[in-house]
């Protein structure tokens, strides 16, 4: 602090320790608008540059985390803070140089001292010397603490909203070389970024509440619409996903499903479904992969009859039957090139040509189609019609895996299980470690994995109560059932897909080819078809034949 004797250099000497004072302080509210950091660190600085010592911050008590945010927009007249029967009690909030139990005593009843004066009238009060005020209390340090000087007092209100919320109080020497107005300009400054600050806070509180609030509401309304649909689960990615659903909900546009294989394709598309306006009409499933090649265009188009042998009546496909509704084409990666450009035709016209007829057929239908092989990739190979894709890939909606939400798999068995116990009249639980075991596995299978594990437990256990050590011989392992024999990459090659597939005689592919085209797509028919060059059904067909 300056000694110097001379009154101006001194002064010019205090105006540079109050450019320096604001300067910090300035600097600590742009590093953290937290009042608990940067009150103490001001309160500390107009000790350190100042000689304004003991420096303390009372606030009234209704000033807290919560109470304050009613302060950020309320502007009451200045006499209701002035009415007596408002005056409120108050307690030290931030403080430097004094202790935790002196900072304890410092509790103030309604305009009860000098600072409770302060707080209730919203005037500032310098007591000249703390010695001759009777109404001064001394509560916090006693008078045989302070210097045996002249000691003097000032207190000056700190406003939110031109209402009294605090008080900015510290001691001062009397006989200095600084003038006692310049103090009390300094702190009048200070008093009023303290305000600020604190209604910023109370303001950045409030909002942050609102925001939390909200999000709560949200992840309700999420929650209550994956009850509703059956979906289980509340981790973020699936909440996203359900988001996403929600958004395009009343939309006419294609939805693609995209994902692994047993991640709720189905359950989702159904969802589509029932959020919209189409609820109440038909909701139609398709099995892209079920269906043979030859009657692709009469299972979704229909016929007329005698449009073939067989033919004895007309029948309306799949395309009519979901009309005013939802068609679901699951594995749509799996459909033939040839049924591609007629359903692109359908697509675009909204029309469809029964087999064997010539009339058009309007339908209005909404598409949900679902895979879960890289169609762009496919697109590249020349076995998915890139137009197609286009027009599928509208609003894609990617479902997450099993493994991308851990914390519903406790959910999902628990409802599997519950399921399959009613089912099978069985009444088997599971405990917190074989739960805890569950969240551990990566499967590879996603939820239909998972399931069929509950399952499995349900009819083979003879515990009523199922541990992580029981547990773990109905869990898959690396080693597969699919491993009975061991054929190594270089004995055994996977012929690459062709463009168009060859006619192949059942005996095509030996049982050994077989095994590693499944054990190296993860037990995956529809990958393990795609990459030998067959459907899925012809897969399935080799396997039920030699018998695996």
């Amino acid at each position: 602090m300056p000694t110097r004797a001379n009154p101006a250099i001194a002064a010019t000497e205090w105006r540079a320790q109050e450019l320096l004072l604001m300067s910090e302080v300035m600097r600590l509210v742009g590093k953290s608008l937290a009042p608990e950091v940067v009150l103490r660190e001001m309160l500390h600085l107009i000790s350190e540059l100042l000689g304004l010592n003991r420096g303390r911050i009372v606030l009234a008590d209704f000033v807290g985390d919560i109470a304050l945010e009613g302060l950020a927009d309320r502007k009451p007249p200045r006499h209701e803070a002035r009415n007596p029967a408002a005056h409120p009690t108050s307690s030290i909030r931030y403080a430097y140089g004094l202790t935790k139990t002196e900072m304890a005593r410092g509790r103030y009843g309604p305009a009860e001292g000098i600072t409770g004066r302060v707080l209730a009238t919203a005037q500032p009060i310098i007591v000249q010397d703390i010695d001759a005020e009777p109404q001064f209390l001394a509560r916090s340090v006693t008078r045989d603490k302070l210097p045996q000087e002249v000691v003097a007092f000032i207190a000056l209100p700190i406003e939110v909203n031109r209402e009294v919320i605090g008080v900015l109080a510290c001691h001062r020497i009397r006989s200095r070389d600084r003038q006692l107005n310049d103090d009390v300009a300094i702190l009048k400054i200070l008093a009023t970024l303290a305000g600020q600050l604190l209604q910023l806070q109370a303001l950045v509180g409030e909002k942050t509440r609102a925001l939390q609030a909200k999000n709560q509401l949200l992840t309700r309304a999420l929650e209550t619409a994956a009850a509703r649909y059956g979906i289980i689960g509340t981790s973020p990615p699936l909440l996203q996903a359900l988001s996403e659903l929600e958004r395009v909900s009343e939309a006419t546009a294609s939805v693609l499903l995209l994902g692994e294989s047993g991640t709720g394709k189905e359950l989702f598309a159904r969802a589509v479904h029932l959020s919209s306006q189409r609820r109440d009409q038909p909701f139609i499933k398709v099995n892209c992969a079920a269906i043979p090649d030859t009657l692709f265009e009469s299972e979704l188009f229909g016929y007329e009859r005698g449009a073939f042998t067989g033919a004895q009546s007309a029948r309306a496909g799949w395309f009519e039957q979901a009309d005013r509704g939802t068609i679901f084409l699951d594995e749509i990666g799996e459909m033939p090139l040839a049924m591609q450009t007629k359903l692109l035709r359908t697509l675009q016209e909204g029309t469809v040509v029964r087999l064997g007829g010539k009339r058009e057929v309007k339908v209005a239908v909404r598409v949900v189609a679902a895979t879960n092989r890289d169609l762009e990739q496919d697109v590249q190979r020349g076995i998915f019609r890139r137009d197609l894709f286009y027009r599928l890939n509208v609003i894609p909606i990617r479902l997450p895996s099993l493994r991308e939400r851990p914390q519903d798999i406790r959910a999902l068995a628990l409802h599997f299980l519950n399921r399959v116990n009613q089912i099978n009249q069985r009444n088997v639980s599971l405990s917190p470690d074989a739960l805890s075991q569950l969240e551990q596995h990566p499967w590879p299978g996603n939820i239909r994995e998972l399931g069929n594990v509950i399952e499995r437990l349900v009819l083979l256990t003879d515990s009523t109560m199922v541990q992580a050590k029981e547990l773990l011989r109905f869990l898959p392992t690396d080693n597969s059932d699919l491993q009975l024999v061991k054929p190594t990459a270089a004995s055994v090659s996977v012929p690459q897909p062709p463009v168009v597939r060859d006619y192949q005689a059942v005996q095509s592919h030996s049982l050994e080819q077989l095994q590693l085209a499944m054990r190296e797509h993860g037990g995956n028919q529809s990958r393990a078809a795609q990459a030998m060059g067959l459907t899925a059904r012809q897969l399935g067909y080799r396997l039920r034949k030699l018998g695996f």
